[in-house]
């Protein structure tokens, strides 16, 4: 069938929408989701520019959100008219699916990131070309066809057009914390970088019970927001002298047991390990092709620190993104005061608001008429 796709033709060229791309036929455990909405992700702009490798022409977007249309004859969860979020692909059978970490999945990379469709075909054609997809979804997408693992059933009664981040940037984020780092009540935690990763992260952080949890970052509106969400404490990288010292003053000259870099920029990543009071971890987890120089005894060894490399939170989407909506419901988790909606046509305008800064979670609506609740 003939759909509405964003499409970028080549390593660094701009969205454009057509109404020729052709999406695949449903498999037996597929699902065909109308879409009604997708978050923008820094993970998007990685590709279209090419820091992370990928074949053009390409449909980009992982943060979808919509409404099943048609179901496959194997699939069991799913029946049309239910309302979903969309996330990565897990194949359900190697050894660290079946062990409850699908985020290891032995063909992740195969899965999401080859531009092809777990079996190999193409998700999506254009005039007779194979066009690349992501995740196993390409949510810039009037309708696109998923696998049943793709997904995750949501109430009616919340605006699907809030959700779809939920499949991405808001459960890496927060699964760092709440899956990987596992604060305790009274633990200390620093998050560099207050985008949507980052202010989930400091969200689980206090939802973890943290009694510092430390927002960074250049911008004082971004600052504004992350303590209005919880951060107990707020400094702006370019107004101290010393980063580092800072975060040691807030912590009685101990430093943090955790911290979390969004940012993938190589001083920051850095100055996340140096604020490390013995025995701290921190979670590097921006996508970035940035280095960082690490003296493995002085930085590490010598006061007992860690880094370690998360991917997608750790997450089970079927599971962590439900239990983001109960937060949410219960106000400890407010994503949606990062959001903000923009129309299908203006892509290219919130993708650079994202890149900029701008706005820290552009969420295009692709469907004008959906109603929420209805």
């Amino acid at each position: 069938m003939k759909i509405q796709a964003a499409v970028v033709d080549k390593q660094n060229a701009d969205f454009e929408i057509r109404d020729d791309v052709e999406l695949a036929d449903m498999g037996a455990d597929d699902i065909q989701v109308h879409m009604v909405a997708s978050g923008i992700c820094h993970s998007d702009e990685a590709l279209r520019t090419g820091v992370a490798t990928i074949d053009y022409p390409i449909v980009l977007g992982h943060e979808g959100s919509g409404i099943v249309e048609k179901v496959g004859p194997e699939v069991t969860q799913f029946k049309p008219g239910d309302h979903v979020v969309l996330s990565f692909y897990g194949c359900g059978n190697c050894k660290s699916c079946l062990a409850g970490m699908p985020t290891q999945c032995e063909n992740y990379a195969a899965n999401n990131l080859s531009g092809v469709r777990p079996d190999g075909t193409a998700h999506f054609t254009e005039n007779g070309h194979d066009v690349a997809d992501m995740f196993d979804q390409s949510s810039f997408t009037s309708t696109t066809v998923v696998r049943e693992r793709n997904a995750v059933k949501v109430d009616k009664d919340l605006d699907l057009r809030k959700l779809g981040p939920l499949g991405c940037g808001y459960v890496t984020g927060s699964g760092t914390v709440l899956n990987t780092l596992k604060p305790k009540p009274g633990d200390t935690i620093a998050v560099f970088g207050t985008g949507a990763v980052g202010l989930a992260a400091m969200m689980a952080g206090r939802i973890s019970g943290c009694t510092k949890v430390i927002a960074i970052d250049i911008v004082d509106s971004r600052l504004d927001l992350a303590k209005e969400l919880g951060a107990t404490d707020v400094i702006n990288s370019k107004k101290v002298d010393d980063v580092v010292k800072a975060v040691q003053d807030l912590t009685g000259g101990f430093g943090v047991n955790y911290a979390v870099d969004t940012t993938g920029v190589s001083s920051v990543i850095s100055n996340s390990i140096q604020a490390l009071a013995q025995g701290g971890v921190s979670a590097a987890i921006a996508v970035t092709d940035q280095h960082i120089d690490l003296d493995t005894w002085n930085d590490l060894c010598v006061n007992d620190k860690s880094v370690i490399g998360v991917n997608m939170g750790d997450s089970v989407p079927q599971i962590d993104i439900p239990r983001l909506i109960e937060f949410y419901k219960l106000g400890m988790f407010d994503f949606d005061k990062t959001e903000k909606f923009y129309k299908f046509s203006q892509i290219n305008e919130a993708n650079a608001d994202s890149v900029s800064g701008k706005t820290i979670k552009p969420v295009l609506v692709i469907d004008d008429s959906y109603v929420p609740g209805k």
